[in-house]
């Protein structure tokens, strides 16, 4: 199921055709309900080379912050995640697609930049994957995950979220 909101899989789809993911990243965070235009600002001062969307495995992301219990840097308490978290994992088990995540390639991880309770609803979920787009430093570092990638998806189940 996709979404009709102006910052879903298929508006950032459609931005990285046309070379702007960067700038969709950008205009995400700073509309409401993210309302983090400084953290827009930064990651694409930082990451100059962007891919996605795409089907990310959530094993592999990196969190910073997290409930307790997930390997995350910094727990937050679970009432701070309880409300949004459940109400964000009804939507998708009723097959809703949530924005992609942020993520930024630094020191050979995927670094959960914006997205902690779109990434623990899917997980609740039952999830293994998540929408996201992927920042990186280095035009060589984006072009050698796209190669991984395009080998891992030719093996992979495509769009399935699962």
């Amino acid at each position: 199921m996709t979404s009709g909101h102006e910052y879903s899989v298929d508006t950032a789809r459609a931005a990285a055709e046309r070379d702007e993911l960067a700038e969709w990243v950008a205009r995400f965070l700073a509309s409401p309900g993210s309302d983090n235009a400084l953290l827009g600002k930064k990651l694409c001062n930082e990451l100059k080379w962007w891919a996605g969307p795409m089907l990310f495995p959530i094993d592999r992301i990196h969190r910073l912050a997290g409930p307790p219990g997930e390997p995350v840097l910094c727990e937050v308490d679970e009432d701070f995640w309880d409300e949004r978290v459940d109400a964000m994992e009804s939507l998708v088990e009723e097959g809703a697609e949530l924005p992609p995540v942020i993520l930024a390639y630094r020191g050979d991880e995927f670094v959960l930049e914006d997205g902690n309770h779109r990434v623990e609803s899917v997980r609740q979920a039952g999830r293994r994957r998540t929408w996201a787009v992927v920042g990186f430093e280095r035009p060589q570092d984006r072009d050698r995950f796209a190669d991984a990638w395009r080998a891992i998806e030719t093996r992979g189940s495509g769009g399935n979220p699962d």
